[in-house]
């Protein structure tokens, strides 16, 4: 494979407005949210009849009637249908993987185009039947004789009729996310105002954000609303302040106000080469420098949403760069407390060289540069859609400057993290 020193672009984004869970997009599946997403994207950047040369998308929560997502969500667009598209799955982290892989087929050269995004939403789960019921159906389909239906009945019980719900708990620790989420904020230290502070933020940029018009071109209308349904202006540290703790009730520090709500929504970005740039007469917003994945051993003792402390670390050193080197932070916010640990991590000595390997702590960053925009608690987390939101936002504010630098941070289910720069063209 031959790059040529390709660089790789950009070139747009869009998504839908995101909502709590069980709300605005109750009556819809996750195909239709992606597919307006996409819709948004073809008719704002002109791809009508346009053939991609890859497209991934990407849902944590599917089902097996949707095994071939991505592809089918292409299909209901009006691009090319010769337009190829594959799933992708990285938990939280799942769309700015996708975007990973579609940049690095255009920098080798094997396209010259590409989509990249996700959906979620909480509204379509997928119900499984119970295992007992499972062998039922399969010894029934088998049996040849009325004896041998009747010997299949022998694995029903009444709970055979109870429906599997998918969780969102770790299979190996069996704790949800906020869960271990708490424990890290007990091992950090980190107080509830401190958490509830930068949840405030959050809100209080993105509404500043709406103001101004920034999300504007970004956010395609869906569902009949034009924004973002779970932004609260009018929130205030003395209303954060009286909610109950969500996952420790005597103990706890997270709380439904500085932790992201369940959301639904989906979003995309279109990335191409210089030369898909001008064959579709579109502007660059920003460069894709460089990505990187970590993991952490949660299992054995290390906090679940740590890992990009890591991934964050090895970009840094390959890339030689620091905090200090970024004009905008986009940390995602599953927690508040997620980010705060995080900010912690990098500033300590004693974590920075016994986990990251360095030989001096990352240091501190500049808040005024921390989702100035809002993030994941103001706007919404659907999680395979987050990433691509980051992407999108960030490379419009890259794009409105010149000689600027963007740094992207997903905490992920698993223990896993990815991180990413991106600069101006």
């Amino acid at each position: 494979m031959k790059s040529d020193n390709k660089e790789v672009y950009v070139l747009g984004s869009a998504r839908i407005p995101f909502v709590k869970s069980l709300t605005t997009y109750s009556a819809f599946t996750r195909k239709e949210l992606m597919i307006a997403a996409l819709n948004g994207l073809v008719k704002q950047y002109k791809l009508s009849g346009q053939l991609i040369g890859d497209t991934a998308l990407g849902a944590l929560i599917n089902s097996s009637a949707d095994w071939n997502l991505a592809r089918e969500c292409l299909l209901s667009t009006e691009l090319h249908p010769e337009s190829p598209a594959y799933n992708v799955q990285r938990a939280c982290g799942t769309s700015l993987d996708a975007t990973w892989q579609i940049a690095l087929k255009i920098f080798t050269g094997a396209i010259s185009i590409g989509i990249a995004g996700g959906v979620d939403t909480n509204s379509d789960l997928p119900l499984e039947v119970s295992d007992s019921l499972k062998l039922f159906f399969i010894e029934l389909k088998k049996a040849k004789t009325f004896s041998e239906k009747m010997k299949a009945l022998r694995h029903l019980t009444p709970a055979s009729l109870r429906p599997k719900v998918p969780s969102a708990d770790e299979p190996r620790t069996h704790l949800s996310m906020g869960e271990h989420c708490e424990l890290m904020v007990k091992e950090w230290k980190i107080p509830r105002q401190e958490q509830d502070e930068l949840a405030l933020a959050s809100h209080m940029n993105a509404a500043k954000a709406y103001k101004a018009g920034f999300f504007d071109d970004l956010i395609h209308p869906f569902g009949g609303i034009q924004r973002d349904g779970i932004v609260r202006e009018n929130t205030s540290l003395e209303l954060l302040a009286k909610l109950k703790p969500a996952f420790d009730p005597v103990n706890g520090t997270l709380t439904a106000g500085n932790s992201s709500p369940l959301s639904d929504g989906a979003a995309c970005v279109l990335l191409g080469d210089e030369q898909s740039a001008a064959k579709f007469n579109l502007k660059p917003l920003a460069k894709i420098i460089d990505v990187q994945v970590a993991a952490v051993d949660f299992v054995h003792g290390a906090g679940l949403l740590m890992a990009p402390t890591k991934a964050v670390a090895q970009l840094f050193a390959r890339n030689q760069l620091s905090f200090q080197d970024f004009d905008y932070l986009e940390i995602h916010e599953a927690f508040a407390g997620q980010v705060l640990c995080n900010l912690r991590a990098w500033e300590s000595e004693e974590y920075c060289r016994k986990v990251l390997g360095r030989s001096a702590p990352l240091g501190s960053i500049d808040r005024k540069r921390l989702n100035i925009l809002g993030s994941s608690i103001a706007v919404g987390h659907p999680f395979a859609a987050t990433g691509a939101r980051l992407v999108g936002t960030l490379a419009k504010l890259l794009g409105q400057e010149k000689n600027k630098r963007g740094l992207i941070s997903i905490c992920t289910a698993g223990g896993m993290g990815i991180a990413a720069i991106l600069e101006s063209v």
